[in-house]
């Protein structure tokens, strides 16, 4: 059986992807909208920036958030020294972390869904009245959702399993930042191979269903 402080690490890895997850389906499928509805000078460079923390190492991401959002940095600081509010070693912290390394998957699965939509749909809904914002929720959304849903459950599965920004940015303590991840990762560096045998089994298990699922829904767009 896992000890309680595995327990304590599997939930808080679950609220963590939970709530990077859902921050990510607001931004991650609006930055996707744009980019694929919307020509604009350096669009192309934004798409990059956006995509940036896909392919960056986790500590050199880890170190970019510590100059942002810790106590010295220009964002942090200023949160600090207004509020009393603190990000680096919270499960705040760690959500922002994970919602950063997963947002570029929710981002691209947007875009490729929206640029999947046939426009004529959309002329057709202002045509008919719609305004801009019920063209997007009745049309545009209800047609692309099964391409965001994808890109949105493979999104889940990286922010639970990320680990280098995250222990830069909320570090480990037990009951209050330990993520799955790090908790495998010091019960290696502990010795207690039977509980990181456990946590990896249940992570792996996990990301599985994720990859499987998502998998399902990427065919059903590409044929619907």
């Amino acid at each position: 059986m896992l000890d309680s402080s595995a327990w304590v690490a599997l939930a808080l890895s679950l609220k963590v992807a939970g709530w990077a997850t859902a921050i990510n389906l607001v931004l991650g499928v609006a930055a996707g909208w744009v980019l694929a509805r919307h020509r604009f000078p350096g669009r192309d460079l934004v798409d990059a920036l956006l995509t940036l923390p896909m392919v960056l190492p986790p500590t050199v991401l880890g170190y970019y958030l510590l100059v942002v959002i810790g106590r010295r940095g220009w964002l942090g600081g200023w949160l600090h020294e207004t509020f009393g509010i603190q990000l680096i070693f919270t499960w705040q912290g760690a959500v922002i972390a994970a919602s950063i390394v997963a947002f570029p998957l929710v981002m691209k699965a947007a875009r490729a869904a929206f640029e999947g939509v046939d426009r004529r749909f959309e002329q057709a809904g202002r045509v008919l009245g719609l305004g801009e914002w019920a063209v997007f929720f009745r049309v545009s959304l209800p047609l692309a959702w099964r391409g965001i849903l994808a890109g949105v459950l493979l999104a889940f599965a990286r922010a639970l399993g990320e680990f280098g920004a995250t222990l830069m940015v909320a570090g480990s303590i037990p009951g209050r930042t330990q993520t799955l991840s790090v908790a495998v990762y010091e019960a290696v560096q502990a010795g207690q191979d039977d509980v990181a045998n456990l946590l990896v089994a249940i992570t792996s298990i996990t990301c599985i269903a994720v990859l499987l699922a998502a998998g399902r829904l990427l065919p059903a767009r590409a044929t619907s």
